[in-house]
């Protein structure tokens, strides 16, 4: 199985809670991104890039949602919410602040700043763990069998 890491089993279910964690927040957001909840096209508005940024961050997120929890490309789908997340990030610490307070409304005292940390740390130790993936036959060429987490 190319592509595969090899890991214990205790590993592995360190690995499956990981990815089922980033998996969980980032699916839970999905449906205000998608449906165009207030709070999200205040974030998307602030940005400048409402609707069409929106969609494609919940895309993305969606993508990433489906890879992270397919063994085979868990690894791609913690590269790809890392990048998700570090836009996140940044936006929160340059435009959005770390809490948002739409207009009239009470703030969310920093807790969608709080989940991008937390997607981040565990799709970037996630990433680390199967950081052999990304490298098609690097198992293979140092003799080392692979088996699926």
């Amino acid at each position: 199985m190319s592509g595969a890491t090899k890991v214990s089993k205790r590993l592995g279910v360190v690995l499956w809670v990981l990815q089922v964690v980033i998996a969980v927040i980032l699916g839970q957001t999905l449906f205000f991104k998608f449906s165009g909840s207030a709070e999200s096209v205040y974030i998307f508005t602030t940005l400048g890039v409402e609707p069409w940024g929106r969609w494609a961050a919940g895309c993305a997120e969606l993508a990433a949602v489906v890879l992270v929890l397919t063994p085979r490309t868990a690894g791609w789908g913690a590269l790809l919410a890392l990048l998700v997340m570090s836009g996140a990030i940044g936006s929160h610490l340059t435009r959005l602040g770390i809490e948002i307070r739409p207009t009239g409304r009470t703030g969310d005292h920093g807790l969608l700043f709080g989940m991008a940390l937390v997607v981040f740390v565990c799709s970037g130790a996630v990433a680390f763990i199967r950081r052999r993936e990304f490298l098609p036959g690097a198992a293979e060429r140092r003799g080392t069998p692979t088996i699926s987490a």
